[in-house]
């Protein structure tokens, strides 16, 4: 391994670039982990977000130390009426599809829930076993590693530099899941808009999966914009209600 890399000033801004990234393309699965391991009881919620981001860091480390497995996933596996499917296909169309159909039916839960506040005050809560819901947040983090992973290699051909990148970027995603998470949970209008951020995201999965020649590649930024304009006016609605609740 080449240690000089590191006395140039190029390799601190590529760090520094990259963690910036990993830290943005780690949004979506902050939010996912954050609606799944809400559904815990309180004592086990932390440990599922740990267990979640942990794992989310260990798959994006060994698909790094796959580079070229990685990129042998895009080429044709099979040829469906003259359309190549490559393993990257169907690893997006998957999660795309799961990752919507865990949305919707959330929020239908939640709708159905709010409908119902007879039957939730004498009823008892329906929870998800602490080892679902892990399963879930892995399945998932396969997914989104993939998006990680693809940005990373077009931006270094070192892979030292990568992994320093999506350390310290988990570091800081560990850092605050937690205190993210509390507030979505707390405020049920930012859980089902989270929610549907998932299934946007989910859309963008399935539409990027297609097979290429129908495949259609989303900007990144036009989610992530939807998402933060989306939230910042729902943070003031937030504001406005409850000034009105103190009038």
């Amino acid at each position: 391994m080449d240690f000089s890399i590191f006395s140039e000033p190029s390799t601190w801004f590529s760090i520094l670039t990259l963690t910036f990234m990993e830290v943005i393309l780690g949004i979506d699965n902050i939010i996912f982990i954050s609606i799944t391991a809400g559904k815990l009881p309180k004592h086990q919620q932390a440990r599922a977000r740990r267990i979640g981001l942990l794992c989310a860091l260990v798959f994006r480390i060994l698909l790094l130390l796959s580079i070229k497995w990685i990129i042998g996933l895009k080429e044709p596996l099979l040829h469906i009426f003259g359309y190549g499917i490559s393993g990257r296909n169907i690893i997006l169309l998957i999660g795309g599809i799961f990752l919507m159909a865990k949305s919707t039916t959330e929020i239908h839960h939640k709708i159905e829930k709010e409908e119902d506040m007879s039957a939730q005050t004498t009823s008892a809560k329906v929870v998800s076993s602490f080892n679902a819901t892990v399963l879930q947040i892995i399945l998932l983090d396969i997914v989104f590693s993939f998006d990680s992973i693809l940005t990373a290699v077009g931006l270094t051909p070192h892979v030292i530099i990568m992994i320093i990148a999506v350390i310290i970027s988990m570091m800081i995603m560990m850092a605050f899941a937690g205190p993210v998470s509390n507030f979505i949970n707390k405020h049920p209008s930012l859980q089902i808009l989270a929610l549907s951020f998932l299934i946007l995201i989910g859309v963008t999965l399935i539409l990027e999966g297609m097979p290429e020649g129908l495949g259609i590649h989303v900007p990144k930024g036009y989610i992530y914009f939807a998402i933060f304009f989306s939230l910042a006016i729902e943070l003031l609605n937030m504001r406005f209600r409850t000034k009105n609740k103190k009038v």
